[in-house]
């Protein structure tokens, strides 16, 4: 009888003063926190977070009318929202949003237009 292999929960890396100092800067400088997420090694959200810690104002990435076509097309053609997203690099909800307010129509999560 083999035993179960108990799995150890991961801890989050963590970001030390100067590394959050040279984050911040990073991102003021104009950095999204796709790119500190990766550079750093770290989610996105976690970038989020330490920028929230330090009070600094985030801002809102847009998309353009011409990324917009190409998360339609991408969308159309069969990928996930999250897959148009990572592409875009943005959120799953932004690519949403965005195809909503062109008006395409949404699958269900079995692929089903709804």
């Amino acid at each position: 009888m083999q035993r179960k292999r108990r799995v150890t929960p991961r801890t989050a890396k963590q970001i030390k003063g100067d590394q959050a100092q040279e984050l911040i800067a990073a991102y003021k400088a104009g950095a999204t926190v796709y790119e500190l997420g990766r550079r750093f090694g770290i989610n996105r959200r976690t970038v989020g977070d330490i920028l929230k810690r330090h009070s600094v104002k985030t801002r809102y990435r847009k998309l353009t009318a011409e990324q917009v076509d190409t998360a339609a097309r991408l969308y159309k053609q069969g990928l996930s929202l999250a897959r148009v997203g990572e592409r875009l690099d943005v959120t799953a909800d932004t690519i949403r949003n965005n195809l909503l307010k062109r008006g395409v129509r949404m699958r269900d999560r079995h692929g089903r237009e709804q």
